[in-house]
C-alpha cells in the first residue's frame, strides 16, 4: 500500500509529531511505502535546522530526515506556513524541500491512504 502522511503539528508541543513518525516506521516495516510526507500548519516547525533538543530528548527533525533518507521519501514543507514562521531554504534541515499546498493534492491523488496526524 501506497501511504502519504499530513502533520499539522509542531514537534515537542503535540505528540501528532511522534505518533506520525511511529506510525511511518511501522507502516515501512510491514512493507507499505511512505511516499511523501507534507508538513503544514505548525508541523512545518519539524523542519527546521534550527531546532536543539537537551541531549537526553528525541531529535525529532534529524528523525525525520534521517527516515526520509533511508526510505526515499518525499519530505514537503508547505511554503505560505513556512513563511509565516519565519522558515526559508537556508534554515531547513537536509532531506525536507518546500513546496506549495499542489503537493498534498498530489499525494492524496497517487497514495492508496492520505494519514492525517494533528488537528
Amino acid at each position: 500500500m501506497k501511504i502519504a502522511i499530513l502533520i499539522n503539528e509542531g514537534p515537542y508541543t503535540h505528540e501528532a509529531t511522534d505518533s506520525a513518525y511511529l506510525f511511518a516506521r511501522a507502516a515501512i516495516e510491514k512493507g507499505h511505502q511512505v511516499s511523501r510526507v507534507f508538513f503544514y500548519h505548525d508541523g512545518v516547525n519539524n523542519s527546521t535546522r534550527l531546532t536543539e533538543p537537551p541531549q537526553d530528548d528525541r531529535h525529532i527533525v534529524n528523525r525525520w530526515a534521517r527516515l526520509g533518507d533511508e526510505h526515499k521519501i518525499d519530505l514537503v514543507v508547505c511554503v505560505a506556513a513556512a513563511l509565516r514562521r519565519g522558515i526559508k531554504d537556508e534554515n531547513l534541515a537536509p532531506g525536507f524541500r518546500i513546496s506549495g499546498l499542489g503537493q498534498l493534492v498530489e499525494a492524496g491523488i497517487q497514495a492508496d491512504r492520505l494519514v492525517t496526524f494533528g488537528d
